[in-house]
């Protein structure tokens, strides 16, 4: 199907990647090649796709290792009937993250699973990315297609400074300006006032927590390449807040 002005496919898939905590992960069990499902803890990559943080004493982390061939099942945790909500089912290849960047991996799955400091650096812990083949999108009554890695993913070329500044532009919202993060979510986002926290941010947008099960993602109007774009537009979006709540 196409998209219509009130359903952007790719924009429900984006905000599924980046809010989604946890999910169904799919391998092949070594020897048989059955489906094995289990449940476990997800992040993103700047760029959107999955991060995982397994045991290598964990079945599933034992199968991927034999066939890095995965599937990912992420949806909204909406209340009432889970079926009406939007959920998406990515399929893809496990790596195990290069030594290269497991600090970035690190860094942005304990932001969003601070408990997992507890064992992050144990040894038979690993970080994994999924990378995507193929993405099958339901997001209710004639709302199902099927997408690709460049219809949702985000494109970091070009904007290197900004995922190189994170860390710091997140440390400095959440020291400096909780107001402003409060505000994004309260009147640009339609959510409950809380104890609202940055957890990543990327060319596309801001990701938001408020310590309990609620995310949030803030779309930016537009695509920032560089931490000055950053601060403007974090400005402009405080701004704009503000003005809805006068």
């Amino acid at each position: 199907m196409q998209p219509t002005a009130d359903f952007d496919p790719s924009h429900v898939t984006r905000s599924l990647l980046r809010r989604s905590r946890q999910g169904a992960l799919a391998t092949l069990s070594l020897g048989t090649g059955a489906p094995y499902c289990s449940l476990v803890n997800v992040a993103s990559h700047p760029d959107g796709t999955p991060i995982l943080l397994i045991s290598r004493l964990a079945l599933h982390t034992k199968n991927l290792l034999g066939d890095p061939r995965v599937s990912l099942m992420l949806d909204e945790r909406a209340p009432g009937d889970p079926l009406e909500g939007a959920r998406i089912m990515l399929g893809g290849v496990a790596e195990e993250a290069a030594d290269t960047d497991r600090e970035v991996l690190r860094r942005r799955y304990l932001s969003v699973h601070p408990t997992a400091q507890v064992f992050v650096d144990f040894k038979d812990f690993s970080f994994f990315r999924i990378r995507p083949t193929l993405l099958h999108l339901v997001a209710g009554f004639g709302r199902i297609i099927d997408l690709s890695p460049g219809q949702y993913l985000t494109d970091l070329r070009g904007a290197e400074s900004v995922v190189e500044a994170e860390e710091g532009a997140i440390e400095h919202m959440n020291a400096d300006h909780r107001d402003a993060l409060n505000l994004y979510a309260t009147r640009l986002l339609g959510a409950e006032e809380g104890d609202w926290r940055c957890t990543g941010c990327d060319p596309d947008g801001l990701d938001l927590h408020n310590g309990t099960s609620t995310t949030l993602r803030l779309d930016f109007p537009r695509r920032i390449v560089t931490p000055m774009d950053l601060r403007k537009v974090l400005r402009e979006l405080a701004e704009q807040a503000r003005t809805l709540n006068g």
